[in-house]
């Protein structure tokens, strides 16, 4: 008899396999990482297709195997299609995605983190707040849960340093609220920048195309 489970996550990855099949890494609230194959999901107008695509969050209901998972069905809640047809946008998230797999372990629960991407998400959708700063919010609330961070990096800018601050203490729900002066912003992405040397030993590809279309 099969065992089936149902998860709430994101897809955060999906590569193709074979002709037809795809193979997605979904982070979900209830066993962290997961990978997970959709199969047909490469067919035109198989259903599987929105099951495996990025940004997708919702309930996946799987068959668990043994070494891995099979996506039987889902209820996707959000496509985040906003995000994906805008360019920048699009690659702000993709960057977003790589970096909370770099973070993200297999099968740890890690309920922060999945708020954070998702209402990081949601904030991408909104133009009230600007990609660069969510792009910072995101990035150090993510390394503060993971424990890599600065609590003090040498902020000079008032504004610049409270903010810093109400990041690396508000709940991910709270973050995304607020705008800030160029300055203040700009002395931000320099510490981050430094901050991210520091702490993390990976180059994400996403950031070199983000780069070159800002």
């Amino acid at each position: 008899m099969r065992d089936f489970v149902e998860l709430t996550g994101i897809v955060i990855k999906s590569m193709p396999i074979g002709d037809f099949d795809r193979r997605v890494t979904i982070f979900t609230k209830e066993r962290g990482k997961i990978y997970a194959f959709a199969k047909g999901a490469r067919r035109i107008n198989n259903q599987m297709m929105g099951f495996a695509r990025i940004f997708a969050y919702g309930k996946f209901k799987l068959y668990e195997g043994r070494d891995s998972y099979n996506i039987v069905n889902a209820d996707i809640a959000n496509y985040f299609e906003e995000v994906s047809a805008d360019i920048e946008s699009t690659c702000y998230g993709t960057y977003f995605l790589e970096m909370l797999d770099y973070y993200t372990k297999e099968a740890l629960v890690d309920i922060e983190s999945l708020k954070l991407i998702y209402y990081t998400l949601l904030a991408l959708t909104k133009k009230s707040i600007p990609n660069r700063l969510v792009r910072r919010i995101f990035e150090l609330k993510l390394m503060t849960i993971n424990g890599e961070y600065d609590l003090t990096p040498g902020l000079k800018d008032k504004t610049a340093l409270y903010t810093w601050e109400y990041i690396i203490y508000s709940k991910p729900e709270k973050l995304f609220t607020f705008v800030i002066t160029e300055e203040a912003l700009t002395e931000i992405e320099k510490y981050m920048d430094i901050m991210i040397r520091k702490y993390i030993d990976r180059h994400f590809h996403s950031l070199d195309i983000l780069e070159d279309i800002l």
